[in-house]
């Protein structure tokens, strides 16, 4: 039967339909083992965007689940998953522009990679990342983050300037120790994920944004150019 997967690529950062040619998948069944009956599975996507052609290897794990089938009999198919893997690419770091500075791209891709394995990490670097895009977007540079974003409160919807003073305190936890030091205070996957979503975020429309924007009035301006200059 034909394979026909929805996939964006990691890579290149573009939607895809994946068919045959461009996915394998292998499946292994455990049974004896500390965690009880489980499914290991490893996929092996390739874009097929000519451009790009890079491939992804993600490799998850399943409880197993008992079926009957009426006319196979009793089996195993895959149950609630555990957990998963991106292998290659090492991350779910999207591509963006190289005129964003390289000092932002590299906290970004870090706190991507550390995301599960150390999210307290992850959201100290998002932090990091957040402080260096005010300074270089906005020319802001504070004694302290917290002043570098109250100074650019007027400049950002209510939303927005909440999330980002967010991200700060968040990502405090892991760049401060508490007065207590037996108080932990964690910060889990999913919040690590957030704050990437937010970098993201502010990338695509600052950055992105007024350099599409910019183009487009360029090119608009260029254009009334040369109509003036063959009226003359």
């Amino acid at each position: 039967m034909p394979v026909y997967i929805k996939w964006e690529c990691p890579s290149c950062g573009r939607g895809a339909t994946i068919r045959d040619d461009d996915y394998s998948i292998a499946e292994h069944k455990f049974t004896s083992n500390a965690e009880g009956p489980i499914i290991f599975v490893s996929e092996f996507f390739v874009c097929p965007n000519v451009e790009c052609n890079r491939y992804q290897l993600r490799v998850s794990i399943y409880k197993s689940k008992k079926v009957f089938h009426p006319e196979y009999g009793p089996g195993t198919v895959r149950g609630d998953l555990i957990r998963q893997w991106t292998l290659i690419p090492p991350s779910k770091a999207k591509p963006f522009p190289s005129y964003i500075p390289d000092v932002i791209i590299s906290d970004y891709r870090e706190a991507c990679l550390i995301a599960e394995l150390s999210p307290k990490a992850s959201a100290t670097l998002s932090r990091r990342c957040l402080q260096g895009i005010i300074r270089d977007y906005w020319k802001v540079t504070k004694p302290t983050l917290k002043d570098e974003i109250l100074a650019i409160q007027e400049k950002c919807d209510d939303l927005t300037w909440k999330a980002i003073d967010a991200t700060r305190k968040i990502g405090n936890i892991g760049a401060h120790m508490e007065e207590d030091i037996n108080l932990i205070i964690d910060v889990d996957p999913e919040e690590a994920g957030l704050l990437i979503t937010l970098i993201e975020t502010l990338l695509k429309e600052w950055y992105i944004g007024k350099h599409d924007k910019d183009e487009i009035l360029t090119k608009i301006s260029e254009a009334a150019k040369r109509k003036a200059e063959l009226k003359k």
